[in-house]
């Protein structure tokens, strides 16, 4: 992987949190981006506990100088919350729905 960033590539830890991405993870690899598993973003609104985990996530990631992306936003009320954490990117249906690739290349070209 660090003969993958010299030679300029970004590297994503996806599904943060669960299954087999651990917070060994942050420490032996040198990852650029931290995306925060939808079943954490789905716990944002209404559980104490989840947002508690979700600001720690983004806390850390923000010290380790790592951007964060939340995964499977649904609702304006959880991106507020996410950005209001910190959170730099999000993704999901409440902020676009997936695209054919040449609608999705077509916006690109575009600037968005």
């Amino acid at each position: 992987m660090n003969g993958l960033k010299q030679l300029g590539f970004k590297i994503a830890l996806d599904d943060f949190g669960t299954q087999y991405s651990s917070l060994n993870y942050l420490v032996d690899m040198p990852f650029d981006t931290l995306k925060i598993d939808k079943s954490y973003v789905d716990k944002v609104l209404g559980h104490k506990q989840g947002a508690i985990i979700v600001a720690m996530i983004v806390s850390l990631s923000k010290q380790l100088d790592i951007a964060t992306v939340a995964e499977g936003i649904e609702k304006e009320a959880q991106w507020d919350t996410l950005r209001d954490l910190g959170c730099d990117l999000g993704q999901g249906y409440y902020l676009a729905k997936p695209l054919p690739e040449e609608t999705a290349l077509r916006l690109l070209d575009n600037g968005g």
